[in-house]
């Protein structure tokens, strides 16, 4: 009779995110997972290949997370209350996942999620993108609110911001040009 599975995928993926979050990317490894969900570190080779395939279902399942977090809080309303959301969400997410949002952002190519998935994630930054500055300018005004939110995102994280003044003021004074710059004429 074949032995009972005592863990499952999506256990250890959850297990490899919060490792990565608590200890680092580098302290990620097979060895700590299978310590942390109770089995031998060979038995995690039944659900993933190597540690690499590993670090590549960990940024896929942020980004899948990342995106829920997005669609939670453009809801379809006014394009400017929804973009004020996604931008708020997008930097609360990477405050609470700076490991896995610099994986998705910053880390290997080998390790970073699928294309399709990063579409699927993007879905409500397209749609109030393309509410605020038109449809045939939608992806051009995705990806400069993308990068706007990353750009102060990552500098906020790396601490970067050294000159004083009200971060949260600059935040929002940030979203609100954003918005001027990309609505419709």
């Amino acid at each position: 009779m074949p032995t009972p599975d005592r863990t499952s995928l999506a256990e250890i993926v959850a297990t490899a995110q919060d490792i990565a979050e608590e200890e680092g990317l580098a302290n990620l490894t097979m060895q700590a997972v299978a310590v942390r969900v109770g089995v031998r570190a060979p038995s995690l080779y039944k659900r993933v290949r190597n540690r690499d395939d590993l670090v590549r279902l960990v940024a896929e399942a942020t980004v899948r997370e990342l995106g829920e977090q997005l669609d939670a809080v453009a809801v379809g309303g006014d394009a400017r209350t929804d973009l004020a959301g996604l931008c708020r969400a997008f930097r609360a997410f990477a405050h609470r996942r700076p490991a896995g949002y610099h994986l998705v952002f910053a880390g290997p190519a080998a390790s970073r999620p699928a294309v399709t998935s990063l579409a699927t994630a993007a879905t409500a930054v397209l749609r109030v993108a393309g509410a605020l500055a038109g449809p045939d300018d939608a992806l051009e005004a995705a990806r400069t609110i993308t990068a706007w939110a990353h750009g102060f995102v990552g500098m906020e994280l790396a601490g970067a911001f050294n000159l004083g003044g009200d971060v949260e003021r600059a935040f929002e004074y940030g979203v609100a040009r954003l918005a001027d710059a990309l609505a419709r004429a």
